[in-house]
C-alpha cells in the first residue's frame, strides 16, 4: 500500500486506469487463468493502475453467496506485484466499495489489508438518502482507505449529485481522487469546479469516465483555475488500453499548446461511436459489459460473454455494431499487441 503523498502524485501524473472486467468460464465459475491474463495485458500495455471490484467487474461480486470479491481483488495485486518484481512500475490499486455503510467498511478494511491503495466509492446504494447521509458514509470509509470518490451515472445505478455535495466531498481529508462518469457536462462541471474551489486540486487529482467525451474531457483545460483531468478510469480502457496508454501520453505531450489540433477532434468522434457499439447506449447500456467481454473474446483473452447474471447479454443488432467499428477504425484497437502476447499471458 503506498503512502498517501506518493499516491496523490502518482494520481496527479496522470494514469490509464483500466476498469478491471470478470472472467469466467461457462459455468459462470471464475476463469482465474485468465483473470490473471487480463491483469498482465493491462500492465504490459501500460497502464498505471488497476480498478478492480467495479461495475466492469460486475457488481455481482460484491454479494457473499457469490464469493468473487477478495479472490478476484487478491489475483489483480498478486500480478502486480509479480509486475514491480519484474522490473515495472508500482501501479496504483483500486478496490471498488460498494453497499450501505456496514459493507463498504468491511470492503475497504479487506482492501487495505490486501495491500490495495484507495477505494472507488459507489453510493449506489444511497440513491434515496440525503447528502448528508452520503458524506457520513463517506467520511467513515475515508476513515480506513484513501477514498476515489465516483461520480456514476444514475443510468446504471448511480444518483444526481449537486454542486454542493462535490465541494463538501472535497473537505474530506483522504480524497485523493475523483471520477467522473455522469455522462453530462453540467455534472461533470459541477465536480470540477467543486474541487477547484475547494482549494484541494493539487491533493485531488480528476479522472474522467465519461467513456462519451474521454479525448475532450482530457484536452480541456478548465475555467476554474485551469484546472486538467489528470486521466482516465475507464470501461472503455478495460479494451484497446496499449492505444489508450498512447493516446494519453500523446495528449499529455501537446498540453501547452493553446489549440487543439483538428486530428484529436475527429478521434473524439470515432471513439465515441465506438463506446457507443461497445457501451450500448440506445438501450440504456444494457450490454456495455458483454461488449467489453466480445472485444476481449475477439482477441482470445477471453473465452466466451458470460456474466454472473445470466440475463446479462449483448443487446439486438449491438453484434453488429461492434462489426462496424472494428471495421470503420482499425488504428483504435491493439489487436497486434495482443497477439504478439497472448501465449505468455496465458501461461
Amino acid at each position: 500500500m503506498m503512502d498517501i503523498k506518493a499516491l496523490r502524485e502518482r494520481l496527479q501524473l496522470g494514469l490509464v486506469i483500466p476498469a478491471h472486467p470478470l472472467a469466467l468460464k461457462a459455468n459462470r465459475q471464475l476463469d482465474e487463468r485468465r483473470q490473471r491474463a487480463l491483469s498482465r495485458y493491462y500492465l504490459a500495455a501500460g497502464a498505471g493502475g488497476l480498478a478492480v471490484g467495479v461495475h466492469t467487474t460486475q457488481f455481482e461480486i460484491h454479494a457473499g453467496e457469490v464469493g468473487l470479491y477478495a479472490p478476484v481483488l487478491n489475483i489483480a495485486l498478486e500480478e502486480a506485484l509479480r509486475f514491480v518484481s519484474d522490473g515495472g512500475d508500482r501501479p496504483v490499486m483500486i478496490a471498488g466499495l460498494v453497499g450501505e455503510t456496514q459493507q463498504a467498511t468491511k470492503e475497504a478494511r479487506l482492501a487495505r489489508e490486501a495491500g490495495y491503495d484507495c477505494g472507488l466509492l459507489s453510493v449506489s446504494a444511497f440513491r434515496d438518502r440525503t447528502d448528508e447521509e452520503v458524506l457520513e458514509h463517506a467520511r467513515t470509509v475515508a476513515d480506513i482507505i484513501p477514498l476515489f470518490g465516483f461520480y456514476l451515472q444514475p443510468a446504471v445505478g448511480g444518483r444526481i449529485l449537486s454542486y454542493d455535495f462535490w465541494r463538501r466531498f472535497a473537505d474530506i481529508e483522504n480524497v485523493v481522487a475523483i471520477k467522473m462518469a455522469p455522462f453530462d457536462r453540467y455534472h461533470t462541471l459541477d465536480v470540477v469546479r467543486a474541487v477547484a474551489e475547494s482549494g484541494r486540486h493539487k491533493e485531488i487529482a480528476l479522472y474522467t469516465g465519461n467513456d462519451d467525451t474521454i479525448i475532450m474531457d482530457l484536452l480541456t483545460t478548465f475555467p476554474f483555475d485551469k484546472i486538467r483531468i489528470a486521466g482516465g478510469l475507464l470501461g472503455q480502457w478495460a479494451v484497446w488500453t496499449k492505444k489508450a496508454v498512447e493516446l494519453l501520453e500523446h495528449i499529455k505531450s501537446i498540453r501547452p499548446e493553446t489549440s487543439i489540433p483538428a486530428d484529436l477532434v475527429r478521434l473524439n468522434a470515432e471513439l465515441t461511436d465506438a463506446n457507443a457499439a461497445l457501451f450500448d447506449p440506445r438501450h440504456q447500456f444494457a450490454g456495455c459489459i458483454p461488449g467489453v467481454h466480445e472485444v476481449l473474446r475477439r482477441q482470445g483473452l477471453l473465452k466466451g460473454r458470460w456474466c454472473v447474471n445470466p440475463e446479462e447479454q449483448l443487446s439486438p443488432g449491438q453484434i453488429e455494431e461492434i462489426d462496424r467499428v472494428y471495421e470503420a477504425y482499425p488504428h483504435l484497437n491493439d489487436d497486434a499487441f495482443v497477439a504478439a502476447h497472448l501465449n505468455e499471458w496465458l501461461s
